[in-house]
């Protein structure tokens, strides 16, 4: 079953289960040894079109992003749908190209572990 995206509730980050904000933390300082402890054995994160099963990959990728561009980002909203699906906004700044994007990080939780990440404008 698809997950309808549309019916997120906006929260405030605050009410953001304590293991995203960790994930959030962690992915903003670049320390992928924090950000990959946040994820099931057998996640899988979509990103710009492609998709990183398991942890090997999803680390690779982690690192890769971590490196490819200098960024900032800020969070600049959070939404709930249940207790396993999250909406997080992120404004990002930095030297990639166009240089400005607002992105939507859609979680979907399996207990305190991201199960799946689609990032998406």
């Amino acid at each position: 079953m698809k997950t309808d995206w549309s019916r997120a509730t906006p929260i405030a980050s605050s009410a953001l289960p304590a293991e995203l904000t960790t994930y959030l933390d962690a992915h903003r300082a670049r320390d992928v040894d924090a950000a990959i402890a946040c994820y099931t054995q057998d996640a899988v994160v979509t990103d710009d079109g492609h998709t990183y099963r398991g942890l090997e990959e999803i680390r690779t990728w982690l690192g890769r992003s971590a490196s490819e561009y200098t960024f900032t980002t800020e969070l600049t909203g959070a939404g709930r749908i249940d207790e396993t699906h999250y909406d997080v906004v992120q404004h990002l700044e930095g030297d990639f190209p166009g240089g400005v994007v607002d992105l939507h990080y859609r979680f979907t939780m399996r207990g305190p572990l991201i199960a799946a990440l689609h990032i998406a404008p």
